[in-house]
């Protein structure tokens, strides 16, 4: 195999190293429109989940409430026990304090 001239070997490298640079700035470029979109999701939370929040719940048991529609304590009369538990996000410290919430407001879950 014969060897390459100090010409091609510069070139090669050059070329290497601009297609390196390429890669970083797409990767960055997502990265940006990855967190944009990350940034707009989390304020339609935050303008939903209020309720949720004095409640004192964590975050993913607020986002699975409100992805299932449920805004406020009297909208979980529409569901039972068992399909809540099954939310993903759904801990047993935010059911625990579900069951709390609506004993205190004198509300039932469905059976």
């Amino acid at each position: 195999m014969a060897k390459k001239s100090p010409a091609k070997v510069k070139k090669l490298a050059a070329e290497a190293k601009r297609i390196a640079a390429a890669n970083r700035e797409l990767k960055r470029a997502s990265t940006q429109i990855a967190s944009s979109n990350n940034t707009s999701e989390l304020e339609r939370y935050e303008s939903l989940d209020q309720a949720w929040k004095e409640i004192g719940l964590s975050a993913p048991a607020r986002r699975a409430l409100v992805d299932e529609g449920l805004f406020e304590l009297s909208d979980l009369r529409k569901y039972s026990l068992a399909a809540l538990k099954e939310l993903h996000g759904m801990g047993p410290n935010a059911v625990r304090t579900l069951v709390t919430e609506m004993k205190r407001a004198d509300l039932t879950f469905r059976k």
